[in-house]
């Protein structure tokens, strides 16, 4: 198959085209702007293959889209470019809704035009996967679980805008005929994930010698996703899911925040002491928590293990030491970000969009 990933050079998408090139024989074509969260250096080892290619783009200008599309003849459209931290969100929700929103319209304006085009068999075969997350539905309490059929309530402009980008597909696939597919994923951690988000920071802040901030009392919690066992599933989706269908895609390792940040500490403990001999859990500190912070995400999965025979091969405690050591044998990765683009500095505390 030819696949054209969108946002291929971030964490989920580098994730994505690196298992294609290294366990499938696909071609793939990233198509990327290049963002501050953009990295090529996430996609090295795809670059020596002849079966991967590189276009730099925005897909909110429908005319590199549509080059693109032209040019590579995908049959698989992985569109997974988005702006994605909540807390930058807050700060400036613009662009969210551009890039989204926007973004996603052309992207679907675009590959119906490519897809009107394409012979009968070519359209039989042709998919548009539409990669989002669970925070669309909202927030959970104690009990339950999102599942495929759970009611949109996105609570932050993010999930508000991956919401919006949701509908605009289903739309597509139901008035235009567009073969598409939506998967909703929990909260992914691995290697090569930007700074800004959760695990990261803390190991780089406590690395660092840095407080470790922690939003309220730690009680929030995450459903946690190996970044590879996610690759895993988008490409069981786009190969054998069915058109017009929703996948959710979790990692079944619910955790409080808190629990995250001192199993990090624990590991970092034993593989790297700090020098004076304390514990790195020393250098944690509550602050005041995010803007209308959900309390807690949980995906039931059961749709996509049933249908697909997916399920994550990774446990927390094997994924969160695998990053661990990651961040700590990769200091060059990050150390770039933190000299050029983001300092781990507190986000999202703005009041007014």
């Amino acid at each position: 198959m030819r696949i054209l990933v969108t946002g291929g050079a971030g964490f989920i998408g580098s994730a994505l085209v690196r298992r294609l090139i290294e366990h499938t024989d696909h071609e793939v074509v990233v198509f990327d702007k290049l963002t501050y969260a953009g990295n090529l250096s996430s996609l090295m080892s795809a670059q020596a293959s002849a079966r991967y290619s590189f276009v730099q783009g925005d897909i909110c200008d429908a005319g590199a889209v549509a080059n693109a599309l032209a040019a590579f003849k995908p049959d698989v459209v992985a569109h997974l470019a988005a702006e994605s931290h909540v807390d930058r969100s807050i700060d400036g929700p613009g662009a969210f809704i551009q890039t989204n929103v926007v973004g996603t319209f052309v992207m679907l304006n675009q590959s119906l035009a490519y897809w009107r085009g394409m012979d009968e068999a070519g359209k039989a075969a042709f998919r548009f996967h539409h990669i989002s997350t669970d925070e669309v539905f909202g927030s959970l309490g104690e009990d339950g679980f999102f599942t495929e059929t759970t009611a949109y309530d996105p609570r932050s402009p993010y999930s508000a805008s991956k919401a919006g980008s949701d509908h605009l597909v289903r739309a597509w696939g139901h008035t235009y005929g567009l073969p598409v597919l939506v998967t909703n994923c929990s909260n992914n951690y691995g290697p090569y994930h930007f700074p800004e988000k959760l695990i990261p920071l803390i190991i780089i802040r406590a690395l660092n010698g840095e407080q470790l901030p922690v939003y309220g009392d730690g009680s929030n919690v995450r459903d946690w996703l190996f970044v590879d066992d996610h690759a895993r599933a988008l490409q069981a989706v786009f190969e054998r899911g069915a058109p017009g269908e929703t996948y959710n895609v979790g990692g079944n390792a619910e955790r409080k925040n808190i629990e995250v940040v001192r199993a990090i500490c624990g590991i970092l403990d034993t593989l790297q002491p700090r020098a004076d001999g304390k514990a790195y859990a020393d250098q944690i500190t509550y602050v005041t928590d995010r803007p209308g912070h959900d309390h807690r995400y949980a995906i039931d999965a059961s749709k996509i293990r049933a249908a697909l025979g997916w399920e994550p091969s990774v446990t927390f405690e094997q994924g969160i030491e695998q990053t661990v050591r990651w961040y700590l044998e990769n200091q060059d990765w990050w150390q770039e970000i933190l000299d050029g683009r983001y300092a781990t500095q507190r986000l999202g505390v703005a009041v007014n969009g």
